[in-house]
């Protein structure tokens, strides 16, 4: 048993030192193109490659969220440009990265992150909730990708950065689409992280666990949505079970720039990963367990589904206070018009 903790820790000190005699990427002067960058996440991550002089494209479905955000980036003194852009719709995909291409040049670094979430029993989930969740996690992620590796390859080198979740790690109760969907994205980088270093290319896999972004109002609740929102608000408001948002996204662009194969990002979430895959068994009992006696059972709205923002009704508004601000700070909710008089 010694010898082994003494080969592991004589591993993890090797493998710090290479890490930290590898040269680090620098975002300045790169062109950056970030999926989901209207909001939440993807939003701090360009905030943050703006300070760092990137030149940042951002897409979003929704073209109000990206006038907020792009005015939001172009006052720091970003170099921005803003594409409305459903990422499931290749052909949409290849226009946007046209565009992106054609206003601000050839696209160094790709983060996809884009995501959806929806919380609810399994027996309230139904077969379209596992499609959307695997066209925005997995399908979306392999077309711009494939949209962008070409240019790349050409060029001798380039950066991708896939933000999957501690949840395509460990399957978690109740979110099960958005588990399927951040499983088949861990398993699309990890391979092509592999196949890409030959032609120069760095692949970075994200696995942060519970963030404090201003999610818990968008994610969609199914079932008896109001207990759904709860326990899911509830974790996203708990500091140490939950991660400031500009902490996380530090995080997971120093992975990138490090030219990390994985970062498991948050105390909670890397024990969670580090216990499943000492004790499986162990693991699925727990999971099993904390489904049958903590999380809501199946009924109220059923397949249906409710914005989080609409699930409140049970939660004190005390509990959220810490994410409803960072919704508030990270375009999370729309910020009602003052109409001059």
């Amino acid at each position: 048993m010694h010898r082994a903790l003494l080969y592991a820790a004589l591993g993890a000190g090797g493998c710090l030192a290479l890490r930290a005699l590898r040269p680090r990427y620098s975002f300045r002067g790169k062109h950056v193109l970030l999926t989901g960058g209207s909001r939440g996440l993807g939003l701090v991550m360009a905030r943050q490659l703006v300070a760092a002089g990137a030149w940042v494209s951002v897409c979003s479905r929704d073209a109000n969220e990206l006038l907020r955000a792009e005015a939001d980036l172009k006052a720091r003194g970003g170099t921005v440009t803003a594409i409305e852009c459903d990422v499931t719709d290749r052909e949409r995909v290849n226009e946007m990265v046209a565009v992106c291409r054609r206003r601000l040049g050839p696209i160094d670094v790709l983060v996809n992150n884009a995501g959806v979430i929806q919380v609810g029993p399994v027996e309230e989930m139904r077969v379209a909730d596992y499609e959307q969740s695997l066209r925005t996690h997995f399908w979306a992620a392999l077309y711009t990708t494939t949209a962008v590796v070409p240019e790349m390859v050409a060029r001798g080198g380039g950066r991708i950065l896939n933000v999957a979740s501690f949840g395509g790690k460990v399957a978690v109760p109740h979110l099960l689409p958005y588990c399927t969907g951040k499983f088949a994205l861990v398993g699309f980088s990890t391979g092509l992280r592999a196949e890409l270093a030959r032609y120069g290319i760095v692949v970075t896999t994200a696995c942060p666990g519970l963030m404090r972004t201003g999610s818990h109002l968008n994610a969609e609740f199914k079932g008896r949505h109001a207990d759904e929102y709860a326990w899911f608000a509830a974790g996203n408001a708990t500091p140490g079970l939950s991660m400031n948002a500009e902490a996380a996204a530090a995080k997971i662009l120093d992975a990138c720039a490090a030219g990390d194969a994985e970062v498991v990002v948050g105390l909670p979430a890397k024990l969670a990963v580090a216990a499943h895959s000492v004790a499986p068994n162990l693991m699925a009992a727990v999971s099993a367990f904390v489904n049958r006696t903590v999380l809501p059972e199946s009924g109220g709205i059923g397949p249906g589904a409710v914005r989080g923002r609409d699930s409140r009704g049970k939660t004190p508004a005390w509990v959220t206070t810490l994410p409803d601000r960072a919704a508030a700070r990270n375009n999370e909710v729309a910020i009602p018009r003052v109409e001059s008089t």
